[in-house]
């Protein structure tokens, strides 16, 4: 069912290719038939065995013709060939480059398929295919070099050598699934001309609780038929299911229906009509909300946006009538294939494209719907997904596990079913606490981590200042640092936006509180104890100190260079000293915790490490008193030494405030 209700639509411009006879063989008139109907797989052969009564200006068509049923039967590896064979005899139809650059691609032959999507660009330069292939090359290598946190296993007994998907979690325990399958015990002796395969049915399986499932079974009672079923969709309390079931008309066209059936004491029966449309429409893959109150579907009705779009009904009550059908708008759908909708507890709708740029074939995408800006898309990326046809996914409600089918390499047939799990993300912070020039660690250091979802956590360095905790996953940290004889340390450290796991590091350094701190960038204009505006990020760092450390009195020093008389030097000092005890109060601190003093020229500033990485003429530990600047060779030499001079500072008095 899932080849024909994805791939029944997207043949029908095809067509035209039909219709001239030129004296064929009755087998390629019986081939052509078959291909306008959709029987793509009984197609492959009349065609084949035909192939030498076809005129040579139509080879290439024909052979273009055969890669198409291939690439709708979902055998990329044998479009690839006929595709190749087709471009070969001058096939004219400029779609040949697209669908052989979409079968190099889920055949991850990247280079030849770039090559193929850049030739249909060239004849087509205004269909949006071309660019999306172009633009899925580099999405495929991209994330398969860089995968997500994601397990994918194959579920060797869930897949038989026939096309198994759509698996879907059947009970609140997650021990029942149902799985959409065409194999061998499906009812009904009819094969289907488009697949190959007979028409599928739903199938259950069981768990034993530790991950081993049975072998599945035909759904006991009356759902199955000779008609085709799958994809069932269950409410949150699953007393209804809700499910797919195509019919041929007495006319050979195809036409899918969603169908509900209540749970019985024998299972699920009495099975309705959800009617949405015509019997002749594709409408399929019902999505049902836990509510019941609405439904997310695929199908090809008017005002669509090419292929298959979403749409979704609603309805006020369980029982109430359903509304007119919603197409999801452009953001969702495109002018490819968008189906097998499913819908999260929490609300997050995932959904198949073949339309949104991806790795290629059909990948699973999820969509949150905001209130501002609409549906968010979001690829699931390998190994979720893969170059070749992925979709069918059901979840877990509480854990990021579950179920979903693919067509990659690797299965046991066609369509095989997958097991999937996000291991929960693990965070673990290293961190140190070390004195301000990090020449030691600190020992016995407590060390809070307060987290942005409220939580905190408190644990206390080793003999060498360090500790490790424990993070959770999308959460912004604060880690606050507390030893008697420093100031409080602060930093900052966030799991937000990470999607594997890993270790972080920090250090925090701290500031004794019998140091006296050099506060770098405050500014003053020459001869001037107006703070410019480039102060203002240092002092803010000040004030912010001033509010971690709530208990300390701190002096504001200001130094000069010696230059100037030291009367004005003093005054000049004390004023620079005063404006940023200004402007500390001006921000919120109490005046009573800050002393302002003027220092002039009378503390020469001592050359730190720092310093002298910059001046390599200033020795470590030199004080630039008059006598070493005098001493200096040139004016720049003596600049820099009577610029290190000039500054702000500030030291803890006491420790003792306990203020109003």
């Amino acid at each position: 069912m899932k080849k024909r209700v994805v791939g029944l639509l997207a043949v029908v411009p095809l067509l035209l290719l039909g219709g001239r006879a030129y004296g064929q063989a009755a087998s390629v008139r019986k081939a052509d038939k078959l291909f306008a109907a959709g029987g793509y797989f009984d197609a492959i052969a009349p065609y084949k065995d035909g192939l030498e009564t076809v005129p040579a200006q139509l080879l290439g068509e024909y052979l273009f013709k055969i890669g198409e049923c291939y690439r709708m039967t979902g055998n990329p590896q044998q479009a690839e060939v006929w595709y190749t064979k087709a471009i070969a005899r001058d096939c004219k139809d400029a779609r040949v480059h697209l669908y052989l650059g979409q079968a190099l691609l889920q055949n991850e032959k990247y280079d030849l398929a770039r090559s193929e999507f850049e030739a249909y660009k060239a004849l087509a330069p205004t269909d949006k295919r071309a660019d999306n292939g172009l633009q899925s090359i580099d999405l495929a290598q991209a994330w398969q070099e860089s995968p997500s946190g994601y397990i994918v296993k194959h579920v060797p007994v869930l897949n038989s050598k026939q096309d198994d998907y759509s698996p879907m979690y059947g009970s609140k325990d997650y021990r029942t699934m149902l799985v959409t399958s065409s194999r061998d015990n499906a009812t009904g002796k009819r094969i289907h001309e488009g697949t190959g395969n007979k028409f599928s049915d739903i199938f259950v399986t069981l768990s034993n609780g530790e991950g081993r499932w049975s072998k599945p079974k035909p759904l006991e009672g009356e759902i199955n038929t000779d008609a085709e079923e799958g994809t069932p969709s269950f409410n949150g309390d699953y007393t209804r299911m809700y499910f797919t079931r195509c019919k041929m008309s007495k006319k050979g066209k195809q036409g899918c229906q969603i169908y509900v059936a209540p749970q019985t004491g024998r299972g699920w029966d009495n099975a309705t009509v959800v009617a949405l449309a015509a019997d002749t429409m594709v409408v399929a893959h019902p999505a049902i909300t836990a509510d019941d109150l609405t439904l997310y579907f695929t199908a090809d009705l008017p005002g669509g946006f090419g292929g298959l779009d979403i749409w979704k009904v609603t309805r006020s009550s369980r029982d109430g009538a359903w509304s007119e059908p919603i197409n999801l708008g452009n953001k969702i759908n495109t002018e490819g294939d968008e189906c097998f909708p499913y819908v999260h507890q929490d609300g997050t709708l995932y959904f198949s494209s073949n339309g949104q740029a991806g790795m290629g074939g059909l990948d699973i995408f999820k969509a949150r719907e905001k209130s501002d800006t609409g549906w968010e898309i979001e690829n699931m990326r390998y190994p979720v997904n893969s170059p070749s046809d992925d979709f069918g996914v059901t979840f877990q409600r509480e854990r990021e596990e579950g179920f979903f089918s693919s067509r990659r390499k690797g299965g046991r047939g066609g369509d095989d079913i997958y097991w999937f799990r996000l291991p929960p993300l693990e965070f673990n912070l290293v961190g140190e606490i070390m004195n301000e020039d990090a020449s030691a660690g600190l020992a016995n250091s407590e060390v809070r981590l307060v987290g942005s979802d409220g939580s905190i956590q408190t644990v206390r360095t080793d003999a060498k200042g360090k500790f490790k905790v424990q993070l959770k996953p999308s959460t912004d940290y604060v880690v606050v640092s507390k030893n008697k004889d420093f100031l409080n340390g602060k930093g900052k450290i966030s799991t937000k936006g990470k999607t594997a796991s890993e270790d972080l590091y920090t250090k925090v350094k701290m500031t004794a509180k019998t140091a006296t701190v050099v506060l770098p960038n405050i500014f003053f204009d020459f001869n001037s104890w107006e703070l410019k505006p480039e102060s203002v990020a240092s002092l803010e760092r000040l004030v912010e100190i001033l509010n971690d450390n709530p208990t300390v009195v701190m002096e504001i020093g200001a130094h000069t260079d010696s230059r100037g008389q030291v009367e004005y030097n003093q005054k000049l000092s004390q004023n620079r000293a005063q404006a940023v005890v200004n402007f500390l109060k001006e921000h919120g601190v109490d005046l009573r915790r800050l002393r302002a003093r003027g220092y002039a020229q009378s503390v020469p500033f001592v050359v730190t490490p720092e310093l002298h990485a910059v001046c390599d003429y200033l020795p470590v530990g030199q004080p630039l008193d008059d006598a070493f600047i005098n001493s200096l060779q040139d004016d720049t030499q003596r600049d820099a030494a009577n610029g290190a001079n000039r500054r702000i500072t500030f030291r803890v008095v006491s420790d003792d405030y306990k203020g109003k």
